[in-house]
């Protein structure tokens, strides 16, 4: 096994990510799940005899600092919403483009159908910053 430990596994430097077509430039992290619900199979016998599939689900988060949630807030009110929980799946997609190396192609995180499911905030004593995190359901999630 070729274990490269100098590699850009991360590329931060290089990572975009857009929400309802801003792009997130005090973005601190993200995650992107895709979930399957799958389960052993009994019949005769005591051991499974396969591994069956059900439902599919997307879900997720993004972490942001205060001003980029306070942002998002803020275009939801002007869209007549209370808040980005408020916002329909419909309108939200989540795209995060990254390059490993500057020379390697694009490669993109999309998440369509996009539902917060929580906002607000937490300070702390002595705090530099607010840091956000925003998790969400997903209709779909595609990986790169």
């Amino acid at each position: 096994m070729n274990v490269n430990i100098t590699s850009d596994e991360c590329a931060w430097s290089r990572f975009e990510i857009q929400i309802l077509g801003r792009t997130i430039k005090g973005l601190r992290g993200f995650g992107f799940k895709k979930e399957v619900d799958k389960e052993h199979l009994f019949a005769a016998g005591d051991e499974a005899i396969d591994i069956v599939s059900g439902n599919k689900k997307g879900s997720g988060n993004i972490k942001v600092l205060g001003f980029e949630a306070d942002a998002m807030n803020k275009a939801a009110r002007a869209g007549g919403y209370e808040d980005i929980t408020d916002v329909p799946h419909e309108l939200i997609v989540i795209t995060c483009a990254y390059k490993k190396r500057a020379i390697d192609p694009i490669s993109t995180y999309t998440a369509s159908g996009v539902a917060f499911t929580e906002c607000g905030t937490d300070l702390e004593q002595n705090a530099k910053f607010r840091e956000i995190t925003l998790p969400y359901l997903a209709m779909n999630v595609k990986l790169p």
